[in-house]
């Protein structure tokens, strides 16, 4: 049977699971929020970031006076949530309040009874105070806040999905290498922003019922705790009535996502086939493709990838919704925002592991059928432009096209050209680069 000791808050008594750290304020978001079970629970990285951010706290604390003995209490109890050994005791979901007040208090409630047994006394009795001790100095507003190997290998273009003038594989390829590189870069040249802490501004950005300097000394102390540059917000006000460095960050990961969508459609239909499709990349064979057709194997790599896109476009959008719902002084979707921006981190990051994995690294050339198709694209006559005008050109291209024949046989049929004019002009491999 279980058992149940009695917590408080404002609000009064309430019963808690005895084996439980938790206390009355998670106890009621339990009851009050039960949306989406437990695939909805707050993110663990989040859940983390509050024991490093409370041990932070507890720190500077101690240096404004906070009691020696409950301080070291706090600080050892804060690294047990940091480490993740206290997970089973963060049982709320995103969908909560939207500037965290729940999810800071889960963090202060654990931290408090389990300091207190740290301290030799018992849960629920508040010798470590969740909010005089914990949450002090602190608002919830402010603590949530291969182209080498393909470089000499000539194929057709294509635009508009029909054929185009030449170019190498490697080119190709170096497009969706810069692509990527690009998407890194933007990501990058959001930290900054990023970097930049609401702590010290509680409530509304004012730093009511904090010391001063305490907004830089625990930046200073994350910064410290994390080794990453984290300051102090440079104004507060902005720290928590917007979180534009939300929405900047994760647009830059929607911008990936794109690049990274493109890219997996592109290398999945130049696999296609492996007779009746384009046919130009030979993917690696995983695992089996269908149930049904014997011996098919599918471009599962770049499925995955592109599902994982539209999800992050997908949260996108709802933190879009989130950045804009910054009303007066706080900003209320914070949870939806901190935990769709690390599902979109987590996605991008493990999706792109696994496709460089298991793909990009086996990808193989087919050259045979690269060639075949070089050599049969109608848009080579574009090399012909300079010798006989777009107009002749054209009409070369079209009777070609008209009786199946070749380029060469449809010039020399009109007289355009001779055999040894053709042959000095159409040449794939002078058309990949501008002439001299």
């Amino acid at each position: 049977m279980a058992s149940f000791r009695e917590e408080r808050d404002t609000f009064g008594p309430i019963n808690v699971p005895s084996d439980k750290l938790w206390g009355a304020q998670t106890q009621r978001s339990l009851q009050n929020f039960d949306i989406g079970g437990e695939r909805e629970r707050m993110p663990e990285p989040i859940i983390r970031a509050f024991g490093v951010l409370k041990k932070c706290a507890a720190k500077v604390n101690m240096e404004y006076g906070l009691d020696q003995s409950i301080g070291k209490a706090i600080i050892q109890a804060a690294q047990e949530v940091a480490e993740g050994k206290l997970n089973d005791h963060f049982p709320l979901v995103v969908w909560q309040t939207g500037s965290g007040t729940q999810s800071n208090m889960n963090a202060n409630e654990v931290i408090s009874n389990r300091a207190a047994e740290i301290m030799g006394h018992k849960r629920g009795e508040k010798s470590v105070h969740p909010n005089d001790h914990v949450n002090k100095s602190q608002s919830s507003n402010d603590t949530f806040p291969t182209s080498v190997e393909f470089k000499d290998i000539v194929k057709i273009g294509r635009t508009h999905t029909q054929d185009a003038t030449p170019l190498t594989l490697g080119q190709e390829f170096s497009g969706y290498a810069t692509q990527v590189k690009y998407g890194i870069d933007r990501v990058s040249g959001t930290l900054p922003r990023m970097y930049q802490l609401a702590q010290g501004g509680t409530a509304v950005g004012t730093g009511l019922n904090t010391k001063k300097g305490f907004d830089v000394k625990i930046a200073a102390t994350v910064a410290e705790e994390t080794k990453l540059p984290f300051v102090t917000a440079e104004n507060k006000f902005e720290a928590l009535a917007a979180h534009d460095a939300f929405v900047e960050t994760s647009g830059a990961l929607n911008t990936i996502a794109a690049s990274l969508m493109k890219i997996a459609n592109d290398i999945r239909f130049l696999g296609s086939g492996p007779r009746c499709g384009l046919g130009e990349l030979i993917l690696p064979e995983n695992e089996p493709g269908s149930s049904i057709m014997p011996g098919k194997v599918n471009p599962t790599q770049c499925e995955a990838l592109t599902m994982v896109c539209a999800q992050v476009m997908g949260n996108h959008v709802a933190i879009t919704v989130g950045g804009s719902n910054g009303h007066f002084e706080l900003n209320v979707f914070k949870p939806l925002m901190a935990s769709a921006l690390l599902h979109s981190i987590r996605l991008v990051s493990d999706a792109s592991a696994s496709f460089v994995k298991n793909c990009v690294k086996g990808i193989q050339a087919n050259k045979d059928r690269i060639s075949k198709l070089l050599h049969e694209s109608l848009m080579l006559v574009t090399s012909l432009n300079p010798k006989i005008g777009y107009n002749n050109a054209a009409a070369v291209a079209k009777k070609a096209h008209k009786e199946g024949s070749s380029l060469k046989e449809a010039a020399l049929n009109l007289g355009m050209l001779t055999e040894e004019e053709f042959e000095s002009l159409v040449v794939p491999e002078k058309m990949i680069a501008p002439s001299d």
